[in-house]
């Protein structure tokens, strides 16, 4: 199953997945762009976790999923902000029989996926991960967590259940849902805060908003909306799933979230997909979500005077 992979998004989590992928014997090939011309020059990957150190070398990287060609499965890993060259990226790399998991952050990258290629092929991923770039082609692991996969629009299938132990081998914990939609509000519990919080207050680290009475409050208030966001549409998020996304972030240091990362690097910041579009699916629903509503006005605002 899958034997040739391709990862679209050579960030952190790319990068992260695909070398864990490559190093448990699959044939996988990495689409990048801004970190191209380095990481083809040093033909290797790094990975740091804790006190341990991973290398992938050779590294197989291409500048144009055209110098890819067909795989068997194709790990989408690019922001949402990028999603309007899908077609462009994706389409070389499809044939009659080719899987395409997105793990994207926020609402609508499966729907979007699914107008596009073909609701059969998509398999939906959430990535309960902290890690960050910290130099081209090296990536330092905070918090490796889980990666949840389930198939857009399908109950679970045998293939759904084939890549999960993909991952399993490569030694990444995963597991497999029946209900993708469901999960994808369970891992806003988590994004919509932190990553919202660290922007809106000054470019803050993870640590500084957990110790700060206020915004530790604050945090717990926007869970407990996404909480009850989703509950319109027929999911139970627990107070205890609550509590542990919290009590996870303290030991993970002074950690950027991605939205920060891009923030503070003048990118683009994912709005639509982690805020907006999880506002407006509720507020259709007739939740009201006055938290959510206000981080999403500011971070309009911030994102308007920030992006390049």
């Amino acid at each position: 199953m899958a034997l040739r992979v391709a990862v679209v998004g050579s960030g952190s989590l790319g990068i992260y997945y695909g070398t864990r992928l490559a190093l448990s014997g699959l044939d996988v090939s990495f689409l990048m762009r801004h970190d191209y011309l380095a990481v083809k020059q040093s033909n290797k990957l790094v990975l740091h976790q804790e006190a341990h150190i991973d290398y992938l070398t050779p590294v197989h990287v291409f500048d144009s999923t055209k110098n890819i060609g067909p795989v068997d499965l194709v790990l989408i890993a690019i922001k949402t902000t990028a999603n309007h060259a899908l077609r462009d990226l994706i389409s070389p790399l499809i044939k009659e029989s080719t899987i395409l998991l997105t793990v994207q952050n926020g609402l609508g990258s499966d729907t979007l996926l699914s107008e596009i290629f073909g609701s059969d092929r998509i398999v939906g991923g959430l990535a309960f991960i902290a890690t960050n770039r910290i130099a081209p082609g090296e990536v330092k692991c905070f918090h490796p967590g889980s990666l949840t996969i389930g198939d857009y629009n399908h109950s679970l299938r045998v293939r759904t259940n084939e890549i999960a132990e993909l991952f399993l081998k490569a030694g990444i914990k995963t597991r497999t849902v029946e209900n993708l939609d469901s999960a994808r509000w369970h891992k806003l519990v988590w994004n919509i805060p932190f990553n919202g919080l660290t922007i809106a207050h000054g470019g803050i680290t993870t640590d500084k908003v957990c110790a700060d009475p206020l915004l530790k409050e604050e945090v717990k208030a926007l869970m407990r909306e996404v909480q009850l966001a989703a509950s319109y549409f027929g999911h139970t998020i627990s107070d205890d799933f609550l509590h542990q996304q919290f009590d996870v972030t303290p030991p993970m240091g002074a950690y950027k979230p991605s939205s920060l990362v891009d923030y503070l690097s003048g990118k683009e910041i994912e709005i639509e997909s982690i805020w907006g579009e999880p506002l407006r699916r509720a507020a259709k629903a007739g939740a009201q979500l006055p938290r959510l509503e206000n981080l999403y006005k500011s971070l309009k605002v911030i994102s308007s005077g920030k992006t390049k």
